[in-house]
């Protein structure tokens, strides 16, 4: 599906935020790493994938009100058999239903666990006066607390992705800290230019944020990705 038709769906259905599943297909086939996520729209489907694609699995709540899904008890991680799916599953949805009662749910999102990976960040945001900024940053829950990050704005060259590496503080532990191994910064420098690439392309796009990569001393997989449309702008996809 291109960007125009979910943009499309997405004014019928009078909402701004793709879903983890839409947000997967656009970066795939825009060459950016992301781990496969499946939906699955009930109970029987959930273990039915999770058998498909292997344990551990990993389901999150899949609707497109609800965009902080871990504060709404809508994710769970490292199931290992049937048995924790489905009690997963139900734990879930009690637990979004009881927050957020009135929220339309689609299902949930099944995917194999990824191998934990040293976690970093790739988010985009629109400056009024710069237009698109990007960012590269430390991942997962240190994003929030370290605010170690560096950006660029829009389009982002090979040049500035490792400018934009180097830049943060947390540079060393990227390098190999105190026996650490070290990962793939070629391939975190592709990627970035990648995720320049994909908003320049779709200028609809107005945030997006890729937390956490699992970067590792070969590639690396966004293992979580949110996209944000402006629908009311003027900018029209090529």
């Amino acid at each position: 599906m291109m960007v125009s038709e979910i943009i499309d769906q997405m004014k019928k259905e009078r909402r701004s935020h793709l879903t983890e599943i839409e947000a997967k297909n656009l970066l795939k086939a825009a060459g950016i790493p992301v781990t496969e996520t499946k939906l699955a729209r009930n109970e029987k489907e959930a273990v039915s994938i999770s058998e498909e694609i292997g344990f551990p699995t990993a389901l999150k709540i899949i609707s497109s009100e609800i965009t902080h899904k871990s504060d709404a008890g809508g994710v769970k991680l490292g199931l290992k058999n049937a048995t924790q799916v489905t009690e997963a599953y139900r734990d879930m949805l009690a637990s979004v239903k009881k927050m957020f009662p009135q929220a339309k749910i689609e299902g949930v999102s099944v995917q194999r666990m990824a191998s934990p990976g040293l976690e970093v960040i790739i988010g985009m945001s629109k400056d009024p006066q710069f237009g698109p900024l990007l960012m590269f940053g430390l991942g997962g829950v240190l994003v929030e607390v370290l605010k170690d990050v560096s950006f660029r704005i829009v389009p982002v060259t090979a040049r500035d992705a490792g400018e934009m590496i180097a830049g943060i503080k947390g540079y060393p532990l990227l390098k190999g800290y105190r026996g650490q191994e070290p990962v793939d910064i070629p391939f975190l420098e592709e990627l970035i230019v990648k995720v320049s690439e994909f908003v320049e392309k779709n200028p609809k796009v107005a945030e997006l944020d890729l937390n956490p990569i699992f970067a590792y001393r070969q590639g690396a997989v966004a293992v979580d990705a949110r996209i944000r449309i402006d629908l009311n702008g003027e900018n029209h996809d090529d």
